[in-house]
């Protein structure tokens, strides 16, 4: 959620920027709709490498549970 706001200001920032001219704050917003972008990817990147993890170790669990019986 906190990305999604990020954006939504970034957003803001360069539409007043874009309506008073203010190359600066449209920059500035432009940057925060990036960032948002970024850390929105890492966090997708994250969860998938997390489920990579949780399912290589369901996997080794069920070949040492084999192995056991």
């Amino acid at each position: 959620m906190g990305h999604n706001i990020e954006d939504a200001k970034g957003r803001a920032k360069e539409a007043v920027g874009d309506l008073t001219d203010n190359e600066d704050l449209k920059r500035e917003g432009k940057l925060d709709q990036t960032s948002a972008n970024v850390k929105d990817k890492l966090d997708n990147v994250g969860d998938k490498a997390e489920d990579l993890v949780d399912g290589a170790k369901d996997k080794v669990e069920d070949v040492l549970d084999r192995d056991r019986n």
